[in-house]
């Protein structure tokens, strides 16, 4: 059946038995309170996937639901990083609630991750609307040591790109961040080397390669320090036999309070 035919059918089927999509107006409007920040708008707004108004796009109704979460997370990602949320941010709280909707199987799961991610994400550009938000240089600047995190980014790199001087940068890194430029990077790396530890079945030793520490012992000096933890024994606790959807929600993206503590 061509493309047309289908459509035809499926709009006759869908006029006959009075089923409708949600309004786009209403779709923009729950968006764009996402996108500014307004929590007692999105809160009047949000609507449970599993209803009607969303659309038939499987039969199967938990793979239903996970495909309109997909999609909802994918304008939420968009939304925001129009409003000002660094790219890579949110790019990667995207990949955390698809991987987290990923293993789950029930309705309850789904609905729980629908909530979650639409309220963390309008609670990240609260702080953005509040005026708490980084300043455009030091927002590029977190996009490129994510861009590079795995390639041993510098901050003469970065002020290469940015076209500032490392004094600068770093200056004023260090006043809206809360900690250097460096601390920032190995917190990252150690952020990357947590979720391989967990969830992939590479070395210690694969990990300090590919993550460029100097040796496996700077590697390890370094986790410990960080986690309290060797990687062998983070592994040890936290191997995939002990993850849950709702498992490191915050420990996947710390906070700017995280970060300064880290710092101290």
């Amino acid at each position: 059946m061509s493309i047309n035919k289908e459509l035809s059918d499926r709009v006759q089927f869908q006029s006959e038995n009075n089923i409708r999509h949600l309004p786009f107006s209403q779709e923009m409007q729950f968006y764009s309170a996402v996108r500014n920040g307004d929590i007692n708008k999105v809160r009047e707004l949000f609507t449970p996937l599993a209803q009607e108004g969303y659309g038939v796009i499987s039969s199967d109704p938990i793979q239903n639901i996970k495909y309109h979460l997909v999609i909802t997370i994918a304008m939420l990602t968009r939304f925001c990083i129009e409003g000002g949320l660094p790219a890579e941010t949110a790019y990667t709280i995207s990949d955390i609630y698809i991987n987290r909707m990923d293993n789950c199987a029930d309705e309850r799961q789904l609905a729980q991750i629908h909530q979650e991610v639409v309220f963390d994400f309008t609670k990240r550009m609260q702080l953005i609307s509040s005026g708490d938000a980084y300043s455009k240089h030091v927002v590029r600047c977190i996009d490129i040591i994510y861009e590079n995190i795995y390639s041993g980014v510098t901050v003469s790199m970065i002020a290469q790109k940015l076209g500032l001087t490392p004094q600068y940068i770093s200056k004023i890194f260090k006043k809206e961040v809360g900690i250097t430029i460096f601390e920032f990077i190995m917190s990252r790396r150690i952020q990357a080397a947590e979720n391989m530890l967990k969830f992939s079945e590479y070395s210690s030793v694969e990990i300090a390669n590919y993550m460029n520490f100097s040796s496996h012992s700077h590697f390890i000096s370094v986790f410990r320090k960080y986690t309290g933890m060797t990687p062998k024994q983070y592994r040890d606790k936290y191997f995939r036999t002990n993850y849950s959807p709702t498992d490191g929600a915050e420990k996947a993206l710390p906070t700017p309070d995280d970060l300064r503590t880290e710092g101290e």
